[in-house]
């Protein structure tokens, strides 16, 4: 007696086919983070801005389309806060042409689209974490121009996750608020930090797990989040003087030498900017936690994770 392949005996065996992942911006903060978080989940394309300039949308179909990416990373952006002021146009097509751009590219490969987008969408008004739900009301060109890259993606893709967080720092990079701390309290006893806006410092890293999250969910076995926008940052929140404070305790428990003896709280009209800056930019992370494989982690963990990576990196050099 021979038993065939439908019998309900054998075991079935099901298939995970490895995504086909572009990453734009792999050469940023998050990008170099999620180069090494995504490369368990499929083949990886990194694109830094010599291989695909987001100051040029008409050129980006050329290079994504034969590619045929299933999922399209968006990490890059045009982050100059400031300078967006006077360069409004160039923001403007960094931060929303050329994400419209990528969303009719996804849409024509049937492809999964995930944007990193910001707090500065809102107008820091609230007295309570921002949902996704909650009206948008940016106060600066950047944060006008980022709103007009989600609003571009929501109209011409099917299948986009939009992931806004705030108050990026991480190991890469020079921009950080973390790494000028650390530089200015090597060489200055005293620095004034403002002290009334308020928000929540997220590790790039944490962002690269929880798109990493993200992305798995998309497996056969697995329920994928719904198409939307999403908010995740780490958890908790502080104001930069309060940040201040934590950088250079964890960085002296660390062992790291540093000349910093005062830290000063100033007001935002005490270090006037070109731009308008939210004075409260906490965002709730808790329609995104059931996708992710563990809740965010607060702040300041995430802040000792980060000086330990850094410092072990450069001693390693």
């Amino acid at each position: 007696m021979t038993q065939d392949s439908t019998d309900s005996t054998i075991p079935k065996i099901v298939s995970k086919i490895a995504p086909k992942i572009a990453l734009i911006g792999a050469d940023g903060q998050v990008g170099q983070e999620l180069q090494h978080r995504l490369q368990s989940l499929g083949e990886v394309y990194p694109f830094n801005r010599q291989s695909l300039d987001l100051s040029q949308p008409e050129t980006l179909a050329e290079k994504l389309l034969p590619l045929a990416p299933t999922v399209i990373v968006n990490a890059a952006a045009y982050t100059a806060v400031d300078k967006a002021e006077s360069e409004p146009e160039l923001a403007h097509t960094i931060n929303a042409i050329a994400p419209e751009a990528l969303a009719k590219i996804a849409h024509t490969l049937d492809a999964q689209l995930i944007h990193i987008s910001t707090d500065y969408v809102f107008d820091g008004t609230s007295g309570a974490p921002y949902q996704p739900t909650d009206p948008t009301s940016p106060v600066s060109v950047y944060g006008c121009s980022k709103l007009a890259g989600e609003q571009a993606i929501q109209s011409h893709c099917g299948r986009y996750w939009i992931l806004r967080t705030a108050w990026v720092y991480g190991v890469y990079g020079k921009g950080s608020f973390v790494k000028t701390m650390l530089r200015l309290g090597a060489d200055r006893p005293v620095l004034k930090v403002v002290a009334d806006q308020i928000g929540t410092p997220t590790w790039a890293q944490s962002i690269a797990e929880a798109i990493s999250d993200l992305i798995d969910t998309l497996s056969p076995e697995a329920k994928a989040a719904p198409t939307g926008i999403y908010h995740f940052t780490n958890s908790g929140a502080a104001s930069w003087y309060d940040f201040a404070i934590a950088i250079f305790e964890e960085a002296q428990a660390l062992g790291i030498p540093l000349q910093v003896e005062h830290v000063l709280p100033i007001t935002t009209a005490d270090y006037p900017t070109p731009a308008q800056r939210p004075h409260y930019s906490v965002l709730s992370s808790q329609t995104l936690v059931p996708f992710l494989a563990a809740p965010p982690l607060h702040w300041r963990a995430a802040l000792r994770l980060m000086l330990k990576d850094l410092f072990h990196k450069k001693s390693a050099l």
